[in-house]
């Protein structure tokens, strides 16, 4: 069954670059629209980007917008999340998740359509 794996986090300072990367498994990723979502400490799961299936819908949270990129490779199983300008607020635990669709569209902030998440990945921007 479909297993997905996050990676590309690290420590940043702010103002720099980071891209995440999230590697599916047990399934061809081109079924499912992605997600990223993330985590701050004591926070909720906030919606940060999604694609769909295709890549020809993408959409962004208000956080993300002109600051992040989200893009795939089907033929690779993977999904990319390039961030950049990145600020302090950005940190957190940031996981890809799939949802099965028939379309070319995706919900970017609605987590609860996802049915199957990675570990997740920790960004740290800070100086």
């Amino acid at each position: 069954q479909l297993q997905l794996v996050e990676s590309g986090g690290g420590l940043v300072q702010p103002g720099g670059s980071l891209r995440l990367s999230c590697v599916a498994s047990g399934d061809t990723l081109r079924h499912y629209a992605i997600g990223w979502f993330r985590q701050a400490q004591e926070n909720e799961r906030e919606g940060v980007s999604c694609i769909s299936r295709q890549g020809v819908i993408t959409n962004y949270g208000d956080s993300a917008k002109g600051r992040f990129i989200i893009s795939r490779d089907n033929t690779v199983n993977t999904v990319y999340l390039q961030m950049n300008s990145l600020k302090p607020e950005d940190t957190g635990v940031y996981f890809c998740a799939a949802e099965l669709r028939f379309d070319e569209l995706c919900n970017e902030n609605a987590p609860a359509t996802y049915f199957k998440w990675g570990q997740g990945t920790l960004v740290i921007v800070s100086t």
